[in-house]
């Protein structure tokens, strides 16, 4: 088992819950924009936000919005040793840096005896894109060269005393990502960061994210993901979760629908999408099929907590299996809600009256 970390109000690590995080894309200077954008993503169910810091404008920017927001930041650097060092006196609740850019040992020294005065830990994420060329010319395995990496600076923070530490080690390839972290955990004990580095826009990114994550998580490994997606980062954090609920990390509504042929008779796609929307934010492990007709309809019927299947007047609904009778299309989404929620509240099964 990792070791747990504290970020703000947040635990990394040991049997603290798997973290989902994303990053801001809009300019760290603009506060207004960038407040906008960490509301939404923690609406969404972002636990941690990381923002990018570029210059001394963002640390002024930042302790704006360290004051404006609950939310844990983190700041996010590269090549600027004395960035990292003003974001953390700026209130930042962890610093990001990559070994691959920092620079110099005493640098990094510099850093972690700041994080130390101040308890901010410090992540050390080594990407594939960015990985300094000596490792590469040493290495002939690119796996062996990015954990190398970062472990050389995981070594070196320790060496200081500084153990406040999460790693990541990314690539763009999702192989490549999976192999190196499964390296990884087995030669450290600090929580561990996963995710696909630029993994593109959105479908590549999602089928990318989802083998490399879910494998690791299922594997044990990981603490903390962050889905990189091409444009809204709010994506990322649903995705993130729907990874997440399908290697059964977190607890969740699982909406399955069918793929739809001739029979159908509604818009399973529109439908099954009205009905996720609205049962998004119910933290329970319960799965709810949403069928184009009776052929799959029944089987699932039987398999799913709450089922629907569509016909041309609405759809029929089961619950536990069994039939409880016809809703008007409009009406399926919040019917299926106020059932769910008469469950949660240990109510009688619609099917058991």
């Amino acid at each position: 088992m990792s070791k747990i970390v504290k970020v703000g109000n947040v635990e990394i690590g040991g049997d603290a819950p798997i973290v989902v995080q994303s990053m801001t894309n809009t300019d760290t200077k603009n506060i207004e924009k960038t407040l906008e954008q960490i509301e939404a993503l923690e609406n969404a169910g972002c636990k941690i936000v990381r923002v990018s810091v570029y210059d001394e404008e963002c640390v002024k920017a930042l302790k704006e919005i360290k004051k404006a927001t609950t939310v844990p930041l983190v700041a996010d650097i590269h090549f600027d040793y004395e960035l990292a060092i003003s974001s953390i006196k700026a209130g930042v609740d962890k610093v990001r840096i990559n070994p691959g850019n920092i620079g110099a040992k005493w640098k990094v020294k510099e850093v972690a005896k700041v994080a130390s005065d101040h308890g901010v830990p410090i992540r050390v994420g080594a990407n594939m894109g960015s990985i300094d060329e000596n490792y590469l010319k040493k290495f002939d395995d690119r796996v062996e060269a990015l954990v190398t990496s970062a472990m050389d600076e995981v070594k070196m923070l320790e060496s200081v005393a500084f153990d406040d530490i999460v790693v990541a080690v990314k690539s763009s390839d999702a192989v490549e990502t999976v192999l190196a972290n499964e390296k990884l955990a087995k030669l450290t004990n600090h929580p561990i960061h996963l995710g696909v580095t630029e993994a593109g826009v959105y479908e590549d990114a999602v089928v990318k994210s989802a083998f490399a994550i879910g494998h690791l998580i299922r594997e044990k490994i990981g603490d903390t993901v962050r889905v990189s997606i091409a444009g809204d980062p709010v994506r990322e954090v649903s995705i993130a979760y729907s990874i997440l609920k399908a290697v059964h990390a977190v607890e969740g509504i699982e909406v399955v629908a069918c793929p739809t042929c001739a029979r159908t008779e509604i818009n399973v796609e529109e439908l099954a999408e009205e009905v996720k929307k609205e049962l998004n934010d119910m933290n329970t492990s319960l799965k709810v099929a949403v069928m184009g007709c009776f052929v799959n309809g029944i089987g699932e019927a039987r398999d799913a907590d709450i089922a629907v299947f569509g016909t041309k007047s609405g759809g029929v609904v089961y619950e536990n299996g069994i039939k409880v009778g016809m809703v008007e299309k409009e009406k399926i989404a919040v019917t299926l809600r106020k059932m769910i929620e008469n469950r949660l509240k240990g109510g009688e099964s619609i099917a058991d009256r």
